[in-house]
C-alpha cells in the first residue's frame, strides 16, 4: 500500500523547483498550456495520460483546441502535497517536449457566494436547482467539477452595505494586482482591502460585490470534491 505524501502549503509548492507553469488557486495546482489545435491537444493529452505516476494521480484535464488546462491536488491528504510537485514537474516536461507553453494569465476559480445560513430550507434548494452535490456544511460543487462552486455564507459575515450575494474570482498571485487595475480602470471601485492580500473586496457602480483572491494569507488548499452530505 502507498504511503500517503506529506501536504504542503501554497507557499511550499511555489517554492519548489520545476513547477513555474503552475498557479495554487482553488482546489488545487492549476496550469494551462497553449496549443494550436485540437489535435495537438489530443497529442499532449495521450502523452501526459500514458505516464502511470500522472494515471495515478488522476488530474482532472479539460481539453480544448486552445489548449489543456490541468488541475492537481492530492485526494488522499485532501490538499496540496509533495506528490502534487512531482506530478506537476513530469506534466511540465512533457509539454516541453511537445513545444507547449505555459499560460497563467488565463488561470482563475470562480465562487458565488450567497449570504443564507446553510439551513434545511436553503441548502435543499441550491442544491436541487444547480444539480451539485454538497460536501461540507457550507459548500456546493459541480460533481464533475466544471462550473462555478457555490458557498452558503452566514449572514453574519456579510459586511455592511453589502448586497446578499457576491463572486470570488481566484487569480494566480502574479497576476492579481493587474486584475485589480483593470477592475478599476472598468469603473470599479477597491470597497475594502482589510484582508488583502488574501484577497480585496471590489465594487462596481451598482455595489454588486466581488471578492479577488489568491493563495496568500492561506495555509493549504482546499479539496473540490469531499464526501457528499447527506
Amino acid at each position: 500500500m502507498d504511503v500517503p505524501p506529506d501536504a504542503i502549503s501554497p507557499q511550499q509548492f511555489h517554492d519548489s523547483e520545476g513547477v513555474d507553469d503552475w498557479r495554487v488557486l482553488y482546489w488545487g495546482a492549476h496550469a494551462f498550456f497553449r496549443t494550436s489545435s485540437y489535435a495537438e491537444a489530443s497529442r499532449f493529452v495521450a502523452a501526459i495520460t500514458a505516464i502511470d505516476e500522472v494515471v495515478r494521480h488522476e488530474p482532472d484535464i479539460d481539453l480544448r483546441h486552445e489548449g489543456v488546462a490541468v488541475k492537481l491536488i492530492s485526494r488522499d491528504v485532501r490538499d496540496l502535497s509533495t506528490r502534487d510537485v512531482d506530478v506537476a514537474r513530469i506534466i511540465s516536461t512533457v509539454a516541453r517536449d511537445h513545444g507547449l507553453v505555459a499560460d497563467a494569465s488565463v488561470l482563475q476559480v470562480v465562487q458565488t457566494a450567497v449570504a443564507s445560513p446553510p439551513s434545511a430550507e436553503v441548502t435543499p434548494f441550491w442544491t436541487a436547482v444547480l444539480g451539485y452535490v454538497r460536501p461540507n456544511d457550507t459548500h456546493l460543487v459541480d460533481p464533475l467539477r466544471r462550473g462555478s462552486s457555490v458557498f452558503l455564507q452566514p449572514e453574519g459575515r456579510v459586511g455592511p452595505q453589502r448586497g446578499r450575494m457576491h463572486v470570488d474570482v481566484c487569480v494566480p498571485h502574479d497576476q492579481v494586482h493587474a486584475r485589480i487595475e483593470a477592475a478599476l480602470a472598468a469603473g470599479g471601485r477597491i470597497a475594502d482591502d482589510s484582508a488583502a492580500p488574501e484577497w480585496w473586496t471590489l465594487a462596481d457602480a451598482e455595489n454588486h460585490g466581488v471578492d479577488v483572491t489568491t493563495w496568500w494569507g492561506r495555509e493549504s488548499t482546499r479539496l473540490e470534491e469531499e464526501r457528499p452530505v447527506r
